[in-house]
């Protein structure tokens, strides 16, 4: 069961400019989504430790977005 709703992933990709979002592909989409959240809060949770705190805060994340763009072929 996913964490977010996949109408909402379906807005996101419409938004984007995709006309038409399949119900699998809405399902493929919400699943990668949770995994990149996953994925990203792990590796920022890593500079909170580092810093001595049990918070994951927005600048934790600005250093994992900054990598990403940096070495992404997706970008924003």
């Amino acid at each position: 069961m996913s964490e977010l709703p996949k109408a909402a992933v379906s807005r996101i990709a419409k938004n984007a400019g995709v006309y038409r979002v399949g119900d699998d592909a809405a399902e493929f989409l919400t699943k990668m989504a949770e995994e990149y959240i996953a994925s990203v809060a792990k590796e920022a949770f890593k500079y909170a430790q580092h810093a001595g705190r049990v918070t994951l805060k927005a600048e934790d994340l600005r250093v994992i977005d900054e990598r990403c763009r940096e070495s992404s072929i997706i970008k924003k």
